[in-house]
């Protein structure tokens, strides 16, 4: 009789425990743009590219994905987070799709960057950057490229509303990704545009 009321016991103890466990977090990224299937303009493979700082709104500066719920409202999500900090997440990715579309390799993160006499810099203010679960992903952004060489400077702004497609986090991560690719490709096009003038 001990014996089955131990034995119940033990079962009713691993029940408790399993329904007590923590759901384990699930971690996105954003990521670079895919290279284009037809060729680019001429590349620039001796260009110096440093992309940053990169500034982005305290609300989204969490590790949790903030979803916008309505005009004035938002959730965040404690199970599903960024991988890395978002504004280094921003960084890399613009810095990624730079490589790709000016052909040179030698793109690198303000925070990284040891080359201090880079020929272009590039800041970026994001000013917005909004989630909508099922339904799309926001970018409003102002960016400056700056020549070194003699400090001539572009201000850009990339406004962007990117369908998800799809449900789901990954679907949202992948519009986020599909935005700053549309950034990445203005500011490639302004860093050419200062290349062709003296």
């Amino acid at each position: 009789m001990r014996r089955i009321a131990r034995l119940c016991a033990l079962c009713a103890l691993a029940v408790l425990a399993a329904g007590c466990s923590t759901p384990t977090s699930r971690l996105y990224t954003l990521s670079r743009a895919p290279a284009p299937a037809t060729p680019a303009a001429a590349p620039m493979p001796s260009a110096t590219v440093v992309v940053g700082p990169v500034s982005i709104p305290a609300i989204v500066d969490l590790p949790q994905i903030v979803v916008s719920t309505g005009a004035n409202s938002v959730t965040l999500d404690e199970f599903n987070r960024w991988a890395s900090p978002l504004q280094s997440n921003i960084s890399r990715v613009v810095a990624e799709n730079l490589v790709t579309l000016l052909g040179t390799p030698r793109v690198s993160q303000f925070q990284q960057s040891l080359n201090l006499d880079a020929d272009y810099r590039v800041a970026i203010e994001v000013q917005s950057f909004d989630s909508m679960l099922g339904d799309a992903a926001t970018l409003n952004a102002v960016w400056v490229v700056r020549r070194t060489k003699d400090g001539k400077a572009q201000t850009g702004r990339t406004s962007v509303r990117e369908p998800t497609g799809a449900a789901g986090y990954d679907a949202l991560a992948a519009a986020h990704s599909r935005a700053l690719a549309r950034m990445s490709q203005e500011i490639a096009d302004v860093i050419r545009g200062l290349e062709r003038v003296p």
